[in-house]
C-alpha cells in the first residue's frame, strides 16, 4: 500500500455567516474555522464531494 493519494490544500475565503447549518457544519468537517485557514487533506472521493458543497467559500490548489 505505498500508493499515496493525492494531497489538496483548501483555504477558507468566505465567512460562514448567514450560511445554512449544513454548509457550516461540512466547512467544521473540512477542518476550517476561521477566514484564511488552510488544510492539507487527501484528495477522497468524500472530501472532494465536501468541497463542491461549499466551493463558493474556499479555494482549493494541490500539493
Amino acid at each position: 500500500m505505498d500508493k499515496q493519494m493525492a494531497k489538496i490544500k483548501i483555504t477558507q475565503i468566505k465567512s460562514v455567516i448567514d450560511r445554512s447549518e449544513r454548509q457550516k457544519r461540512t466547512m467544521q468537517a473540512l477542518g476550517l474555522t476561521k477566514i484564511n485557514r488552510s488544510v492539507e487533506v487527501e484528495a477522497t472521493p468524500a472530501i472532494i464531494g465536501m468541497v463542491r458543497k461549499v466551493n463558493h467559500l474556499v479555494a482549493v490548489e494541490s500539493v
